[in-house]
């Protein structure tokens, strides 16, 4: 490690997200499995292409089948595998992106890890609420009734914690709310704090 040099581009992040007209920044949405991340942080990525911005989705499931095929789901794995993703993301960043990540990231320390790789203004936690009940009630992927029967162990929600966000940026209601409006609440954030110009 003492033999490494951080090598500095001559093209800054600055200058990449100016080409792409955007503020780089990472969209974290952390929630139980089944409460809706995925088909939110789809939706949103639709709508900002739509728009006519530069984004990248890391979705928990596709980045296991590739780049963290290595891990299993043993809490050491878990942190090793949100922080990966944390990393990831930061190099999306600096390309001038707009990351939209979802993952489980059950753990606090976890999020804060990757909040503290980018700047203080590029790391967006959104809450993805929605209740342990209702998540087994859709448990669209099967694996609540396999983590219920003992054929999953270190479910998260079952067998393994998930720690709430305490000051999440946004905090979507996916019981309540559809999909579109989440987004819109996602959209609208991002244009009065300026991420959209």
């Amino acid at each position: 490690m003492n033999n490494l040099v951080l090598h500095k581009s001559s093209i800054n992040k600055a200058k990449r997200a100016s080409l792409k007209q955007q503020k780089p920044c990472v969209i974290w949405l952390t929630g139980l499995s089944g409460s809706g991340k995925s088909t939110i942080a789809n939706a949103l990525e639709v709508e900002l292409f739509k728009l006519n911005y530069h984004t990248y989705l890391l979705d928990g499931d596709n980045v296991r089948l590739g780049l963290n095929k290595d891990l299993d789901f043993s809490d050491k794995s878990r942190k090793e595998n949100i922080r990966r993703i944390a990393e990831l993301a930061k190099l999306f960043v600096d390309s001038g992106i707009i990351v939209i990540s979802a993952f489980i990231s059950p753990f606090r320390s976890d999020r804060r890890l990757a909040r503290e790789l980018v700047e203080e203004d590029e790391f967006i936690e959104v809450f993805v609420d929605t209740s342990l009940d209702e998540c087994e009630r859709r448990d669209p992927k099967g694996l609540y009734k396999k983590a219920r029967s003992g054929q999953i162990s270190n479910f998260t929600g079952i067998s393994s914690a998930y720690e709430k966000p305490l000051n999440a940026q946004i905090h979507l209601n996916n019981e309540s709310n559809s999909v579109q409006t989440n987004v819109a609440i996602i959209l609208d954030f991002l244009k009065h704090k300026g991420y959209l110009k």
